[in-house]
């Protein structure tokens, strides 16, 4: 069961939530979504609103879905899901169900899926886009995270609901 809570009541670390617990990215319809497993991105204030930026690259399949929603859920998961978000990580849904392959429950926040495992969930309406431009990034960006030439595409999306597991 959740609570819907304030995102001004959020207390956890965002660095050690995203960079170190991970989360699932999910985007599409609560009937046809997909989700992957993301440690890049950022919580904060822009406009005036409380948002979340992600980082996807343009050859995942969740990518194909964020094009197609103007909604995207970022779900935050205790320690004993670590296995199956690195499987979300390593395995395209293209491939396999992988919500069935890890126990995953799809629910809806109106227009956009999460999990409902989650003990975290937050619910994002897409304000922005752009692709991240390599003559705006320094060489060592570029030779660690990008010798494919493979560049995300950022999202910026305005958290409306947050879901806490109760």
């Amino acid at each position: 069961m959740f609570q819907n809570i304030d995102p001004k009541d959020l207390t956890e670390n965002v660095f050690s939530l995203i960079g170190e617990r991970w989360m699932l990215v999910t985007a599409g319809t609560p009937d046809h979504c997909n989700t992957m497993t993301a440690s890049w991105g950022g919580l904060g204030v822009l406009w005036g609103k409380p948002m979340a930026t992600i980082y996807i690259r343009p050859q995942r399949y969740t990518f194909e879905f964020l094009e197609g929603s103007d909604w995207f859920t970022l779900s935050f998961f205790a320690p004993q899901w670590r296995k199956a978000l690195a499987h979300c990580g390593a395995v395209s849904g293209r491939e396999e169900d992988k919500f069935a392959a890890c126990g995953f429950h799809v629910a809806g926040a109106g227009e956009a899926p999460y999990i409902q495992e989650a003990d975290l969930v937050l619910v994002c309406r897409k304000r922005y886009w752009n692709d991240l431009d390599p003559a705006h990034m320094d060489e060592e960006t570029k030779t660690q995270h990008y010798a494919a030439r493979d560049y995300h595409r950022m999202y910026l999306g305005e958290i409306t609901q947050v879901l806490r597991r109760v």
